[in-house]
């Protein structure tokens, strides 16, 4: 029987109500004890990282996520950690970036309602993931609502039915019915996984409106080490006469930040070389992020500027795909 490693890291799934709202505060091996068949299928060790609701989670316990893992790496076949659903996509996705070809199994799993109420999808994702955690599947995953989605691939598409996530514009990995795991697409892996430790949490994020000032475009560059620009459709900016957005940009890129030009589409990504609005960007030097998920472009530029600060090497790194995090790119 394979040994498994539980991590709770707080959560709706570990929640109890109080007098201000939902509040994590179940331990891991609390939550066990409402799915005692777990054990029929495999050895768990119980862990308590934090206690958090997802919200509060940052980047550096995407970090410390890792280095545990890495830690506990050799002692066991797979990994489950409960997490919130609010950022469990952004977690999923860094943990792809800093444990890379894993062949063994990392399961993300949470829940929609706590465990202690009665119409409850916790104790199904719990003993779905538990299946996975146990099985020969590999990498970094999110286990939910019996889907199986790579880690670079998950989306919270719903906010509160228990059909919560989405994979984009990637085949989803497995499903899981009646208690049997349905395996589609196996991750690549090496022998031994790659670990990092270092994310540069200085990336900022902004999603374009009509009529965004330009003024934010400064902003966000002089605080940050490299932003992302959710733009419309398959991609673009305003240009119209005196709004100097381009020249911002490419000040920002002559001195070394990263732009990376992304869609707030949720499926099939960007195209700059569509329209001429996006065209024109091409001229700029900037990263296009294709069919990557947001959440993905996020944890991977932190991975990257985690390692360096070069704009050709954070380019290649950029385009190099990691867990078919990347699947299309078009040649400039």
């Amino acid at each position: 029987m394979k040994n498994v490693l539980l991590i709770g890291t707080g959560g709706t799934i570990a929640s109890e109500m109080t007098a201000e709202g939902l509040t994590p505060m179940l331990s891991s091996q609390q939550l066990l004890q409402f799915v005692p068949s777990i054990s029929n299928i495999c050895n768990v060790t119980c862990m308590e990282l934090f206690s958090l609701d997802s919200t509060n989670i940052t980047p550096a316990h995407w970090v410390q996520l890792a280095q545990t893992i890495r830690e506990n790496y050799a002692k066991y076949d797979g990994f489950v950690i409960c997490h919130g659903t609010d950022t469990m996509a952004y977690t999923a996705a860094a943990l792809s970036y800093l444990i890379q070809d894993s062949p063994k199994p990392i399961i993300l799993t949470g829940a929609q309602k706590p465990i202690t109420f009665d119409s409850t999808d916790s104790k199904t994702n719990l003993l779905d993931s538990f299946l996975c955690a146990a099985s020969q599947m590999c990498g970094v995953m999110v286990v939910f609502n019996g889907k199986v989605i790579a880690g670079t691939r998950a989306k919270k598409t719903r906010s509160k039915s228990f059909k919560a996530f989405s994979s984009i514009n990637y085949p989803e990995l497995a499903t899981i019915q009646s208690g049997y795991l349905m395996e589609y697409i196996r991750n690549p892996h090496a022998a031994q996984p790659t670990f990092y430790d270092k994310m540069n949490p200085r990336v900022a994020l902004l999603k374009m409106i009509p009529g965004t000032q330009t003024e934010l475009f400064s902003f966000l560059l002089e605080r940050n080490d490299a932003l992302i620009v959710e733009s419309f459709g398959v991609g673009g900016l305003p240009s119209y006469k005196g709004l100097g957005i381009e020249d911002i940009l490419l000040k920002a890129i002559d001195q070394g930040k990263t732009v990376v030009l992304t869609t707030q589409v949720q499926n099939e990504g960007s195209d700059l070389s569509v329209y001429n609005v996006g065209y024109q960007l091409r001229k700029l030097r900037l990263l296009e992020a294709y069919d990557m998920t947001t959440e993905a472009v996020v944890a991977k530029l932190m991975w990257i500027l985690g390692q360096t600060s070069d704009p050709e090497r954070v380019q290649a790194l950029f385009y190099t795909p990691v867990a078919n995090d990347l699947l299309y790119r078009k040649e400039q």
